[in-house]
């Protein structure tokens, strides 16, 4: 189980790394993740918000299953599959020890296959911000028309007409 957080700060979309505290890879950032403990977790779902739960200390407003990722190179200690998932917050003040946002366009080199799954993730999250208000998550509330503007023209990289950005939030 592998979770991708987003939030938006300065500007930014940026991606929660935690430092890894055992092999392989100790002491590399790498995404949160974990095990579905069979006997807590319902279903994947479960084990994803108890993740953000037991690793970050908090409950996304929105969480989504990303994809599936498997194959034997994905961990040195051999074949393996994560269920990844994707959250959005709104900037968060506290982090635990070992936890940093990291811009997405500038992330080191991550283990395993965290940075196929980032990518990913961003692909989803850029494309449904064409047709969706999923965007709407990574806002403080209260927020106001133009702080959600601003939210979508860094996600998708580009001004935005705002006469059509307000029709368009109308229609949604």
């Amino acid at each position: 189980m592998d979770v991708v957080l987003l939030t938006l700060a300065a500007g930014q979309l940026q991606v929660l790394l935690l430092k890894r505290e055992r092999e392989p890879f100790a002491g590399a950032l790498a995404l949160p993740g974990g095990y579905v403990h069979e006997q807590e977790d319902q279903d994947c779902a479960d084990a994803a918000q108890r993740v953000l739960r037991d690793k970050l200390g908090l409950q996304s407003p929105y969480l989504e299953q990303l994809a599936s990722f498997s194959g034997p190179g994905r961990d040195p200690r051999g074949w393996s599959v994560s269920v990844a998932y994707f959250a959005l917050v709104p900037a968060l003040e506290a982090l635990p020890a070992g936890a940093q946002w990291r811009p997405v366009d500038r992330l080191p080199t991550l283990p395993f296959d965290h940075g196929a799954i980032v990518a990913t993730a961003l692909e989803r999250v850029r494309h449904k911000s064409q047709y969706s208000s999923l965007p709407v998550h990574l806002c403080p509330e209260p927020f106001t028309l133009p702080q959600l503007q601003a939210v979508y023209e860094a996600l998708l990289g580009e001004p935005i007409n705002p006469v059509s950005f307000r029709r368009k939030m109308e229609e949604l």
